[in-house]
């Protein structure tokens, strides 16, 4: 774990208001085909998106110059743009080159696709249309060759490969231009559409070394609460894995004890879960700012160019945009894969903190450059992989409503039935009440959002 030693004798005096998600009862704390062209059902909105947080208004005002009004209509727009980019995704197949929004409010929602003639269709469906070389399925690939050609030494002075749909390339970022082409050579990807980006920059693990938080692993480094989870009856918390490692304890505000890392995994992914003691209370809540909460509704994964925000201990809350999904980052412990990276700023501390777009969790901070005082760039950890990874379920206002359901009403469940917990990817299919339907949005199945009553992330087929 990155990170100098936290001397205990600051600790009251640093502790201040970060991601909480947790609060202590005692004490507190693929088709080959053209889609089709006819409209969209109007408008489909994921959970919770007809009631934005006022703390996350604020903040996406402050982070991206908006006025209350555009921060509003923005909140609306990409919650709405991600069900019509997931229709698009399935219907295009093979030939899906990735989606994303831009303007100041989000209005414009732009699908790639690599043949020409999806473009009146995708244009049909209210989007832009960019007709490009590689589809997203070839740019993966590519990322794959360079991921795999990297070694410890080497992947120091390349230490991030990412996918930018926006552009139609991979994006190799670099210390030095002799390193990246080094690289290239040695991964057999010269002139396969990679954009070299120099920068002295290295991303870092951003594990606390200096101050308090709500937080301590073993009495001695400072992390981030990310979002509240359950396992079975064992009420816990996500966050980070170079965190701590499995066994390890932690504490919560003010020397309470708190819990104990069930598992963790780092480098490969930056993922871990703390498991709770009796006396701390598991809400779908996130520290937002001064001191007010944002209420999780569920775990749809954001568009790139959606704005989102991050709650952290060290320098609370902050808002900016994804640029890009699927990265891999070589830190000096080792390299991670399939983050998500972002303009939010982060600073040592903040690492497992919660990331969130409008009502929905999107993942854990892992690490970045940068500070929130001249800027930066930080990576998190995709929730829906930490959640499907160690069989967790999210704590989400849909789920405290809704306690259980049916996975199919008045039927012997089949095999591939909708089943509440399960984490689902763009384009899986399942049946429900006899009926199947096809996943438009990445999330974790809530029991109050079956596939009949969310058009906004399941179509009927």
């Amino acid at each position: 774990m990155a990170g100098r030693h936290t001397a205990r004798t600051t600790r009251a005096a640093l502790l201040v208001a970060g991601t909480l998600a947790l609060t202590a009862a005692h004490p507190p704390a693929g088709a080959a085909s053209p889609p089709a062209a006819a409209p969209l059902p109007s408008p489909a909105q994921a959970p919770g998106a007809g009631r934005p947080d006022a703390a996350l208004l604020r903040a996406l005002q402050r982070d991206l110059h908006l006025t209350p009004t555009q921060a509003t209509t923005r909140l609306a727009n990409e919650a709405e743009a991600g069900a019509r980019a997931g229709l698009l995704r399935n219907s295009l197949g093979e030939h899906f080159a990735g989606a994303w929004l831009s303007g100041t409010t989000s209005a414009l929602l732009t699908v790639a696709t690599t043949r020409a003639a999806d473009a009146a269709a995708i244009r049909a469906q209210g989007a832009e249309a960019a007709v490009v070389p590689a589809s997203l399925a070839d740019l993966r690939a590519v990322k794959q060759r360079l991921d795999a050609a990297v070694d410890g030494a080497d992947g120091v002075n390349t230490p991030v490969r990412s996918i930018d749909v926006r552009t139609n390339r991979v994006v190799l970022q670099a210390t030095t231009r002799a390193a990246a082409e080094a690289l290239i050579a040695r991964a057999g990807v010269a002139g396969k559409r990679i954009s070299v980006q120099l920068s002295e920059h290295r991303p870092r693990a951003l594990a606390d070394i200096v101050g308090g938080d709500p937080y301590y692993i073993d009495d001695t480094y400072r992390c981030s609460v990310g979002f509240s989870v359950t396992k079975g009856e064992q009420k816990g918390f996500a966050t980070a894995g170079h965190c701590g490692k499995p066994g390890s304890t932690t504490t919560g505000a003010g020397d309470v004890a708190q819990g104990t890392f069930k598992a963790s995994t780092f480098p490969g992914k930056d993922m871990a879960w703390v498991g709770v003691t009796g006396g701390w209370t598991v809400t779908p809540k996130v520290r937002g700012a001064d001191d007010a909460t944002v209420e999780v509704a569920g775990s749809v994964q954001a568009l790139v160019g959606a704005s989102v925000c991050r709650s952290g201990s060290t320098s609370g809350w902050h808002c900016g945009k994804i640029e890009q999904e699927n990265a891999t980052v070589t830190y000096e412990e080792g390299t991670v894969n399939g983050l998500t990276r972002t303009t939010v700023c982060g600073e040592p501390g903040d690492s497992g903190g919660s990331y969130v777009a409008g009502a929905q969790a999107q993942g854990v901070l892992s690490g970045g450059s940068g500070d929130c005082t001249t800027g930066g760039t930080t990576f998190f950890q995709p929730i829906n992989a930490l959640l499907s990874g160690f069989g967790l379920t999210l704590v989400t206002t849909a789920a405290q409503a809704t306690p259980s359901a049916p996975s199919a009403p008045d039927e012997t469940p089949a095999a591939d039935a909708w089943t509440s917990g399960r984490v689902y990817e763009a384009g899986a299919t399942v049946t429900y009440g006899a009926v199947r339907y096809q996943c438009l949005q990445p999330h974790q199945a809530q029991a109050g959002a079956r596939p009949e009553s969310t058009p906004a992330l399941w179509q009927r087929v």
